[in-house]
This record gives structure tokens, C-alpha cells and sequence, in this order.
């Protein structure tokens, strides 16, 4: 490397992209050992993940190292970062580079851990005001070489990612006060009370584990109920047969439940006994034509619900396997997306990349006869694209030996990508009302005019919707017969991968304060694309959650936790504050005192419900995780990455 010309020096994230960017620079390539030489004396780099990590509590002071109630809270006044064991060696190189480069140029992941992970290595560097100005910014989604260059070319200012960068910082150090300091608490309540292992808590990873506590509960509680519905079964003067639905009318109100199910058996033999053999009148016949677009392309969530639905997948086996194809196979583009939508200037690569999807087996040209890559769907919009966009297949064609799991999940982000560019689902839908002895009786009906997108989608056993013969407004109909449906509640359902995340991403359902659950309606949920499955897993590593075949259910350890824990922990609402604060930071209209300082205060009075929780609802319980915590005296337990906290 020759320091005395000026040299531009990019900084990746990780190796991979490292070596695709160097891939669309000056040949020849001289690779050294952590980074590579460009024929024109520029160098790209990269960081290992995180190359620095959160201080320890006894960093800042020795006494630390010995977990008591009386340390807590523990709240640094001046915060340190500590180079991480593994990649020491990384860091000083990185750090030596920068300090060599006339111009730095940050290539971390386009979302907001991804920002501040270089953010935080160049600070390391402790470059002047007008050095760090001079940063820019390369933003790539795709590893493939077209889109390499295509990004390079498009370089911005760090400066303006800042807010992104500020946010990131909020959110990693807000975790830690959090998670380390009622880790400790709780984990010194429960040593109180017998039990020898670690309690963590975190504002990610305890609303979850409380979800899934209260669904157990729910269930474990649920006590069915018998609930009637009336059938009338009708024909038309020309003997056609159909049936209707009694809908009962506000004068059954205090005979229904919540969901308006008729709970009084008495009630429904009345109204058969009334409409037996009775005339009836139609009084609404209504019939459109309806149409359903194909949905968006996947964000990781919707990604990982699908595939859990569809193969059983966890959230982190998906994530692992978006890695692989994103870094390995260069198949798809950046995969902990939170956006599904696409920017307009991508709509020019349709047809190359459906050539793509068809050239590497996923569909036959057949299949997607029906494929317009003119089509510009409501997916291509800059509006709704931020940071990064929808995840989807590259226009990369592979022969490749994909494996199984690899195979299903590019499967399934090519169909969903392809479907963008297909004919909607058509439908004709037909409501009828009837009125017979004064009462209300409906049915719909949907008959199929074209499949559409859905031709890609596997066959499901759905329920045939029922015929109905030609009705016409104000026909006369007999109710030839009448019959009771007896029927009874049903307890939720335990939640699944699929359903967990999804509860996770629609979090605004189990918000009680209703001005946060209508803003939560418009936001993320809980935990981040990039956090979720981490955060998932790290509940049964901790052993506070167990699968039981398909379902995953809270063990003794976590319901005692969550027994232990007051709402303000145990209910997504207090995250759902900070989702809205961190937001706000990263769009400039929050400073970041103005987040951090009101949560110091809230830690002091959650350590002081800590002190004075009920231990001994711990006694009886045995530590089910064999770790290397094993008590109070040992370093308190964190996440490997900012990436995973929480």
C-alpha cells in the first residue's frame, strides 16, 4: 500500500460486499490481509460485523464485576466502546487505513444498524470536523456487478445518514441501561427466591415472551361455550334450492356475546319455528365484479411468515438463509429489508430478471405466459422506498447447487417478485339479502372468472363458496325448511413461528393505550427486521420459551418472569414509545437527550418494583439453560451484536 498518494478508501460491512465492491473498481487487485489494493491505489476494507461492542459495567468501574442491588441503576456518564476480541486485529487495520485515506467513503448495510456500525469505526479514528464531512455515503442493496457500479455512482454525503447513525446510537445504548441493569435485578430477585440461573430482560424480548404468556394462559383458562346460528333453506318458484343465514337483529343483543354469536339455544328454535314454511322477500341482490392484485414483494418479516407457514422454517433459519443468497449466490438483493416496495428506476430490470428467474428453474416460460414485464405495478414507488427497498430476486443467472431450504426461500421471493407482473385475480361477487317473517337473512357468493397471479400459488382446499340460482330485488321465496347449527367456542390458537411474528409486526393489536396503537398502525412493531429472529431465539436459549411440535409455548421459568415483572415490561407498550421516539431521531425531529434523559428516570423506579418483587414464586423452579452465567458473580450476559440485543 503507498501512502503518499491520495487514496480513497471504502469501508463494507462485511467481507462479501467488501469484495464486490472491489470487484467494480480498478483492476488489478492486489489482495492483503483484511483489505484489497485497487490498480489505481485506492483500497476497499471491511468490517466483520460489529468490530466494537458496548463496554462492560466493570470497564467503568471493578466493582461492577460483582452483581449487587445496590450498584443499580448502573448508568455510564461517559459511554465506551470496546474493541471486540475476535477482530482486534480488523479494527487496527481499519482505523490505521482510514487515518492513510484523503477520502472515506462508508459502505456499511443500507439500514440503521448497518449506518452506525462504520459510523462508529471511523470515530474510532477521531478524524477533524472537515475530514468527517468529506465522508460519503454508498448505499447498495444488490451484490451483482451491474448494480455494484450503478451504486457507486450514485455516492451521497454521510452527513445527511447522520440522524440514521444518532438513532442506531439511542437505540443500542437505551437496550443496554435497560437490559443490563433489570437483567441484574431480576437475576439477584430470583436468587432471593432459590433459582441459581440468569433472568434477562429486555424492551424487545420480554413483550414477546409476555404474548406468548398471556396466549398461554388465555388458553389454559379457556372455557368453551355453545353458540347457535339459524340455516333457512330456501327455493325459488322454479325449484331452485339455496340457503341463507339468519342475522339477528339489535333486539338479540343481550343474548349474544362480544362477536355477536347468539348463546341462548331458546332463541334460535324461535326463530325456525317462525320461518318454517314462511314466504320470504329479497331485498338486496348485489353483483360486481371484483378484482385482487397480487401482493406486495417481501420485507423480511412477511418473508419469514411465509415461510413458516408454507415449510415450518424459523424466522432465524430464513435470515440465515437471505445471508447466503444474498452473499454467496448473489441471488437476491439486501435481505433485512423492512420495505415492500421498489423504486421506479428498478422497473427497467423486470425483464432481465424474470429471464433470470425462468434460466434458474424456478418457473417454466409457460408458467409465466401471462408475465408482462411492461407492467408497471403499484410496488414501483419512489414514495414509499426509503433506505432500501423490497427484497427480490437479481437478474443473476446461476448454475449453481442450491440447498433445499435455499431453494424454497429464493422460490418463494421470485414467485412473489413475478407476480408483481401478472393479471389480477378476477372474481364475480354476489350478496343477498332476504326478509322473512321480519327477519334478516344473508349469503354471498364468488364464482371465479380468471386466476390471474394466483395460477403461481399452490392449490389450497379452500371452501367452496356456495351457488346461488338467478334472484332478482323484490322475488318471492319459500323457506321450505329450517335448521338449527350448533356450535361452540374455540380457545386461540398457541402461537406458531409464522403467528408470532406476525403478532410482532402488527403489534399495534396488544397495545392498550389507543393513541399509541392508531400510531403503531403505520409503524414497524416490535423489535426490527434485523432483530427479530435473534431476539425470537434467544428466548428459548434462555429457556423462557419451548416449541411443542409446531407451537411455541412459555416453560415455568417464564411465566414465573413474566409473573415477577410489572406491565410496563411485560406489554409491548413501552417499546412502542421508544419504536416512535427512535423514529422521530432518525427524521430529525427528536434530539437524542430528549429520549435518553426521561428513560434514565424510568429505570430508577423499575429497579426499585424490582427490589421489592415477589421472589418466591422463583423457589421451585430449576434453571433450564446450562450456560456459562451461572450466578451473580459472573459478567452479565449480552447480545454478540448491536444487531441481536434487546
Amino acid at each position: 500500500m503507498n501512502s503518499y498518494f491520495a487514496m480513497k478508501l471504502y469501508i463494507a460491512e462485511k467481507p462479501s460486499l467488501g469484495r464486490a465492491i472491489a470487484a467494480a473498481l480498478p483492476k488489478p487487485h492486489n489482495k492483503k490481509d483484511g483489505y484489497i489494493e485497487l490498480g489505481n491505489g485506492d483500497c476497499v476494507t471491511w468490517c466483520i460485523g460489529h468490530l466494537l461492542e458496548q463496554a462492560e459495567p466493570d470497564d467503568y468501574d471493578e466493582a461492577y464485576k460483582k452483581w449487587q442491588i445496590q450498584h443499580l441503576p448502573i448508568v455510564p456518564q461517559q459511554w465506551q466502546l470496546k474493541a471486540k476480541t475476535k477482530t482486534r486485529k480488523q479494527l487496527t487495520l481499519v482505523k490505521k487505513l482510514i487515518k492513510q485515506a484523503s477520502v472515506i467513503v462508508h459502505a456499511g448495510d443500507p439500514d440503521r444498524e448497518g449506518q452506525l456500525l462504520v459510523d462508529e469505526v471511523i470515530s474510532q479514528a477521531k478524524l477533524s470536523a472537515a475530514q468527517k464531512q468529506s465522508i460519503q455515503r454508498l448505499l447498495i442493496s444488490d451484490l451483482n456487478l451491474p448494480a455494484v457500479k450503478k451504486a457507486l455512482g450514485q455516492l451521497r454525503a454521510n452527513a445527511e445518514f447522520i440522524p440514521l447513525s444518532v438513532s442506531a446510537l439511542a437505540r443500542s445504548r437505551a437496550d443496554w441501561l435497560f437490559g443490563m441493569n433489570l437483567t441484574r435485578a431480576y437475576t439477584l430477585a430470583g436468587q432471593k427466591g432459590g433459582y441459581k440461573g440468569v433472568l434477562s430482560v429486555g424492551r424487545v424480548q420480554t413483550p414477546i415472551l409476555g404474548l406468548v404468556v398471556a396466549r398461554d394462559k388465555e388458553i389454559k383458562e379457556f372455557v368453551s361455550k355453545p353458540f347457535y346460528e339459524v340455516e333457512a333453506l330456501m327455493r325459488t318458484q322454479e325449484r331452485q334450492g339455496f340457503a341463507l343465514k339468519w342475522q339477528p337483529s339489535e333486539a338479540c343483543r343481550p343474548y349474544q356475546d362480544e362477536q355477536g354469536r347468539v348463546l341462548v339455544q331458546a332463541l334460535a328454535d324461535n326463530v325456525i319455528s317462525r320461518i318454517k314454511g314462511q314466504q320470504g322477500v329479497i331485498s338486496q341482490v348485489k353483483r360486481a365484479e371484483k378484482q385482487e392484485q397480487a401482493p406486495l414483494p417481501y420485507n423480511l418479516s412477511a418473508l419469514q411468515i411465509d415461510a413458516a407457514k408454507r415449510f415450518g422454517l424459523p424466522a432465524k433459519a430464513v435470515l440465515d438463509t437471505c445471508q447466503s443468497l444474498y452473499e454467496k449466490h448473489t441471488l437476491i438483493t439486501y435481505p433485512r429489508s423492512d420495505n415492500r416496495y421498489l423504486p421506479k428506476d428498478h422497473f427497467q430490470q423486470a425483464p432481465k430478471i424474470i429471464e433470470s428467474v425462468i434460466a434458474n428453474g424456478v418457473f417454466s416460460k409457460e408458467q409465466l405466459a401471462t408475465a408482462d414485464p411492461t407492467k408497471k405495478a403499484r410496488c414501483f414507488n419512489d414514495a414509499k422506498v426509503a433506505a432500501h427497498h423490497a427484497i427480490v430476486p437479481t437478474n443473476k443467472k446461476t448454475s449453481a447447487q442450491l440447498t433445499e431450504t435455499e431453494r424454497r426461500v429464493y422460490e418463494l421471493i421470485c414467485r412473489q417478485y413475478v407476480m408483481q407482473f401478472m393479471p389480477a385475480y378476477r372474481y364475480h361477487q354476489t350478496d343477498v339479502e332476504a326478509e322473512i317473517a321480519g327477519g334478516k337473512f344473508s349469503t354471498k357468493a364468488k364464482e371465479e372468472i380468471a386466476r390471474g397471479f394466483k395460477v403461481l400459488l399452490p392449490n389450497k382446499e379452500e371452501k367452496e363458496a356456495p351457488s346461488l340460482p338467478p334472484l332478482s330485488l323484490g322475488q318471492q321465496v319459500l323457506c321450505e325448511d329450517a335448521r338449527r347449527l350448533d356450535k361452540n367456542t374455540t380457545p386461540p390458537a398457541h402461537f406458531t413461528d409464522a403467528t408470532l411474528l406476525a403478532a410482532m409486526t402488527a403489534i399495534s393489536r396488544y397495545v392498550k393505550d389507543p393513541d399509541i396503537r392508531k400510531v403503531l398502525r403505520e409503524t414497524d412493531g416490535l423489535g426490527t427486521e434485523a432483530t427479530r429472529a435473534s431476539i425470537i431465539e434467544l428466548l428459548f436459549t434462555r429457556g423462557f420459551l419451548a416449541r411443542s411440535g409446531k407451537t411455541i409455548v412459555a416453560t415455568e421459568t417464564g411465566v414465573a418472569l413474566l409473573n415477577a415483572l410489572p406491565d410496563t415490561l411485560s406489554t409491548p407498550d413501552m417499546t412502542a414509545h421508544w419504536e416512535m421516539a427512535l423514529a422521530k431521531i432518525a427524521e430529525k425531529q427528536l434530539k437524542y437527550d430528549d429520549f435518553m434523559q426521561p428513560l434514565v428516570g424510568q429505570l430508577g423506579a423499575l429497579i426499585e418494583e424490582a427490589k421489592n418483587c415477589d421472589s418466591r414464586q422463583f423457589s421451585h423452579i430449576k434453571s433450564q439453560v446450562k450456560r456459562k452465567f451461572k450466578g451473580a458473580r459472573r459478567k452479565s450476559p449480552r447480545p454478540k451484536s448491536s444487531k441481536a440485543q434487546a
